[in-house]
């Protein structure tokens, strides 16, 4: 029972990662820092399911594969990681038993706009 409550654990912690990610992305002035800025988040998302494992963000996007800022495009965002499996045996390859997860998340440029101050009303 603990285990599947891990592995459960770890799938909700991999879809909250990439969906920080992708509004991290989008939200960045440029791929590069969206880049960044998306491989922070998914870390700080996963940490705050209690999951500390190495992660790997990918970003692709369409229709402009090599400027994902531009008007129209749609980001998607996989973050890859994994799940140790607790209390079971050591026997099943030496080590404790893993589980590889990852998420994806499509979020179209423009859905999210970062604003320096609010407006005055």
């Amino acid at each position: 029972m603990v285990t599947l409550f891990q592995a459960q654990q770890g799938a909700f912690a991999v879809s909250s990662a990439a969906r920080a990610a992708g509004r991290a992305y989008v939200l960045a002035p440029s791929d590069a820092e969206g880049q960044q800025r998306a491989e922070a988040a998914a870390r700080a998302a996963l940490a705050d399911q209690g999951v500390d494992a190495p992660v790997r963000v990918s970003v692709s996007c369409t229709p402009y594969p090599h400027q994902c800022h531009q008007g129209t495009s749609v980001v998607t965002v996989r973050v890859a990681t994994r799940v140790d499996l607790p209390l079971l045996p050591d026997a099943l390859g030496g080590r404790a038993p893993s589980l590889a997860l990852d998420a994806e998340h499509s979020v179209p440029v423009g859905q999210y706009q970062e604003v320096d101050r609010a407006p005055q009303g």
